[in-house]
């Protein structure tokens, strides 16, 4: 038997190489997706070797990511119950369908993951598989062996002589890719407790960035953002620039407590500095390019596709349907925005398009030189005021009975 493994490194992948083997004496090949860890990936195939692994394959999706899965996602304005910027839910169906394509190159029987039985991530994986290769067999070790929680494995751990990057004292887990890091378990299971300062690894606290807020100017073409500062970047090198601006202000930190699609509440503090950047400043842009009900049947939709893509139906035809309609709403949304980064802070500094609805001429206070018959409104009034009018006689009448 032939399993190829989503790897990572950290403890549960770890133990799962180790384990996988002596289970089902099976011929073990660990896959790690470089979706922008950056320092998490060195050494790793070494280890993944040390562990289990006949292969290790590290294969760099960083463009990929950024162009294929996070720029629509932006495109969408998705935003999970209205905080979460999405970026460990957006991650799973690329390394899901890179680990597809892996099984096929090596004619492996089946693909595992170390998601938890409790989390999203299963479900994201696996509907991911189900979607692109329903005849591989999936293994989920979390929901079959033996450990009951994070201190078993870290215990596990030890007594194969696996190194693993956490402890029984620091015991959170942590997920990072070019578009965030994560923060979940542990001591943050308590939603009273303040996240630890030095926990942080993408941005600076709000009230020790600089006194001295900077500008920074994005250049927008159908939706996506091309240019930083006039500076013509891919959409992964985007990222990394707005990530490296946004963490020096100590911008896009979020800590809430959200709603997994399996049923429970869960707590999870994320860094997202770039990825705020890139949101606030895309829908500033719509609303000098956006036709009124475009937008608002468009904003409508945000909620639902937020959803499929937290619950991890990225390749569902829902999914593909609403982003159809999502690229339309993005042809027009070209243009510049300048931001004021201060302190945690992200504040309009300017907004101008090529293509842009605002009209002075018509919106303008002072005398409109013909573009707007003010009189005009009497009569748009008295018809929208109509049903109003109407059903106010009604009650009268009623009472008066």
């Amino acid at each position: 038997m032939k399993i190829v493994v989503a790897y990572s490194g950290g403890l549960d992948t770890s133990i799962i190489l180790t384990w996988l083997k002596e289970k089902y004496d099976a011929e073990i090949i660990a896959f790690c997706a470089d979706i922008g860890q950056e320092e998490e990936l060195k050494g790793l195939d070494k280890k993944a070797l040390k562990t289990g692994a006949s292969k290790c394959y590290i294969d760099d999706l960083t463009e990929e990511f950024a162009t294929d899965f996070i720029y629509p996602m932006i495109r969408a304005n998705a935003l999970y119950e209205n905080q979460y910027f999405l970026g460990t839910s957006i991650a799973r169906p690329l390394i899901a369908k890179r680990q597809v394509e892996i099984a096929r190159l090596e004619n492996a029987d089946a693909v595992a993951h170390g998601a938890t039985g409790k989390g999203n991530d299963q479900v994201r994986f696996e509907l991911t598989f189900a979607a692109l290769a329903p005849d591989l067999k999936i293994i989920a070790p979390w929901r079959d062996w033996e450990f009951k929680g994070r201190t078993d494995l870290i215990n596990y751990a030890k007594s194969k002589g696996i190194a693993v990057p956490v402890s029984v004292k620091k015991p959170y887990s942590t997920d990072r890719n070019l578009l965030h890091i994560s923060f979940e378990s542990g001591i943050l299971e308590d939603p009273w407790v303040e996240p630890p300062a030095d926990m942080f690894k993408l941005s600076v606290a709000p009230e020790k960035a600089p006194d001295k807020p900077q500008y920074v100017e994005l250049d927008f073409v159908a939706g996506n953002c091309v240019a930083v500062d006039g500076k013509k970047l891919s959409p992964a090198n985007v990222l990394r620039t707005l990530n490296k601006l946004g963490g020096k202000h100590g911008i896009g930190r979020v800590d809430l407590v959200e709603n997994r699609f399996v049923g429970m509440k869960s707590r999870g503090v994320y860094e997202t500095p770039g990825g705020a950047i890139l949101h606030f400043a895309h829908r500033q842009l719509e609303t000098l390019t956006l036709d009124r009900e475009v937008m608002h049947l468009r904003d409508s939709l945000i909620p639902r596709y937020s959803e499929l893509v937290y619950y991890g139906f990225w390749f569902a035809p829902e999914r593909e349907f609403l982003q159809a309609a999502v690229e339309e709403s993005q042809k027009y949304v070209t243009g510049t925005i300048r931001l004021k980064l201060y302190k945690g802070n992200l504040i309009v500094a300017g907004r101008k398009s090529p293509v842009s609805l605002y009209n002075p001429d018509v919106a303008t206070m002072e005398a409109d030189q013909g573009a707007y018959n003010q009189a005009d409104a009497t009569g748009f009034i008295r018809l929208n005021a109509l049903r109003l009018r109407t059903r106010s006689n009604v009650l009268s009448r009623k009472k008066k009975k």
